[in-house]
C-alpha cells in the first residue's frame, strides 16, 4: 500500500511506460487474437486496462477524464494507445494535484469492501501488470514481438548474441 504520493508517482511512471511499450506493439489485426473463443481478445484486454484506469480510481472520489465503462473496444490499436496515454496521465495529474499523503489512508468503498486509497493505487498497478502479462502471451500467439518489461526478451538476447537463459 502506498503511504507517500511520491512512491506511487515513481511506480506509476515506470509501470505506465512498460504498458505503453506493450500497447504500442499491437496492430489492428492483432486485436482479435484470443486463446479460446470464450476468453477476452487481445484488444479487449488492452481496453480493459484503459477502462480500469478511470473506473477504479473514480470509486475513491477522484474526478478526471477517461472513457466510460460502456465504451466499446476500439478497432484501432492507435486509438487504444491514445486513450491509455490520456487516461493514465490524467490520473497521475489528478492524484498529484488533488491528494496529499493523508488521502492515501482514507477508506473508499471498493466493490463492497473498504480499502485505503493507497491500496487502491497499488491494486490498480498490480491489475495492469497482471493483464499486461496475459497480453504478452496473446501477442506471441499473434506473431508480434513482445516488449522488454523486467528484463530482455528472447529476441533481445539473440540480438545481443547471447543464448536466452534456460530457466
Amino acid at each position: 500500500m502506498y503511504k507517500q504520493i511520491e512512491d506511487f508517482v515513481t511506480a506509476w511512471s515506470y509501470e505506465t511506460a512498460a504498458t505503453l511499450r506493450t500497447l504500442e506493439l499491437l496492430t489492428d489485426e492483432s486485436l482479435g487474437q484470443q486463446i479460446t473463443n470464450d476468453h477476452r481478445t487481445l484488444g479487449r484486454l488492452a481496453w480493459h486496462i484503459v477502462l480500469t484506469l478511470h473506473e477504479m480510481p473514480s470509486r475513491t472520489g477522484l474526478s478526471f477524464e477517461g472513457p466510460g465503462e460502456d465504451e466499446p473496444v476500439p478497432t484501432s490499436a492507435a486509438e487504444i494507445v491514445a486513450a491509455y496515454n490520456r487516461t493514465s496521465q490524467a490520473l497521475l495529474n489528478t492524484v498529484q494535484s488533488s491528494w496529499n499523503n493523508e488521502n492515501l489512508l482514507v477508506m473508499s468503498d471498493m466493490y463492497g469492501d473498504q480499502w485505503p486509497n493507497g491500496l487502491v493505487l497499488e491494486v490498480l498497478i498490480k491489475h495492469e501488470i497482471h493483464h499486461r502479462g496475459q497480453m504478452t502471451v496473446l501477442m506471441r500467439q499473434a506473431g508480434l514481438r513482445v516488449p522488454d518489461l523486467y528484463g530482455p526478451t528472447k529476441e533481445q538476447w539473440a540480438e545481443y548474441g547471447v543464448p536466452a537463459p534456460a530457466i
